[in-house]
């Protein structure tokens, strides 16, 4: 479980409906108009599908629970530590001799890139396979997180056509004073929930998507650098080097001292 989601919406849910309380406003008063919430939320979802295809949208329930449950992805820190095992190696005893540790890796991009490599094939076309891979896992996150972004974006105006409708529904009863503030409030809970769901849920699980896919290609660029540098046969210290640049800050710096202790 990714906690800082989990946390997130934690604190949106107590910062919103406990406020709400505290300012007098029933949670029940929000789940009290089902037409407020069908107008929002299903056609939302409607008009995002429209802007994708139904091939896209098969995936869209894992790319939802992907913000709250990522997955092992790989740690590149321990990616780093094999790529070097593997260089040390490859200096010692040629880049045949890898082959029979390619069962011990986990990572079946890290694996089919030294295979490639392994079987004497084009530094520029292991480069291209690699990187063409990428690219293809690039894209399909963005459909992921550009479907999110466009609930989020659609939500905010399906709520004005709710409270659009409700104020509609009202003002067919003003021969009854009585039902109007009813009426009124029952019409705003529509552009509750329209700007309730875009910022509350939509927008920021989009851009928690394009965080974690940022991420993970990140992983994965450092993979293919290590892997040519292992079929160039270059020196395990410095590539170990190299690879450290594309950690982060702190884990870099806990890396070197790490080495620096060892």
């Amino acid at each position: 479980m990714e906690p800082a989601s989990l946390i997130g919406l934690v604190l949106v849910l107590i910062g919103v409906f406990v406020g709400s309380t505290m300012k007098g406003v029933s949670i029940g008063a929000f789940f009290g108009v089902p037409a407020a919430f069908l107008i929002v939320i299903v056609a939302s979802l409607g008009a995002a599908m429209m802007s994708n295809t139904m091939v896209d949208m098969k995936n869209m329930g894992k790319a939802f629970m992907k913000a709250f449950k990522p997955g092992d992805t790989g740690d590149p820190s321990a990616s780093i530590d094999q790529i070097v095992e593997f260089a040390e190696r490859a200096r010692r005893e040629g880049l045949l001799a890898l082959e029979d540790q390619l069962d011990q890796v986990t990572d079946p991009f890290m694996r089919r890139g030294l295979q490639m490599a392994i079987d004497g094939g084009d530094p520029e076309l292991v480069r291209e396979v690699m990187e063409t891979e990428v690219r293809a896992l690039k894209e399909r996150h963005k459909v992921a997180a550009a479907f999110m972004n466009s609930v989020g974006v659609f939500s905010p105006t399906f709520g004005i056509i709710g409270a659009v409708v409700g104020l509609i529904a009202t003002l067919s009863h003003l021969d009854d004073p009585s039902k109007l503030g009813h009426g009124i409030a029952a019409a705003f809970i529509a552009t509750f929930w329209g700007v309730f769901a875009a910022n509350g849920i939509f927008l920021p699980i989009g851009k928690k998507l394009q965080r974690l896919s940022a991420e993970e290609l990140a992983h994965k660029q450092l993979i293919i650098e290590g892997v040519l540098s292992i079929q160039a046969g270059s020196n395990p210290r410095m590539l170990d080097d190299i690879l450290t640049s594309y950690l982060a800050p702190k884990v870099r710096a806990a890396r070197m001292e790490e080495r620096r202790s060892a």
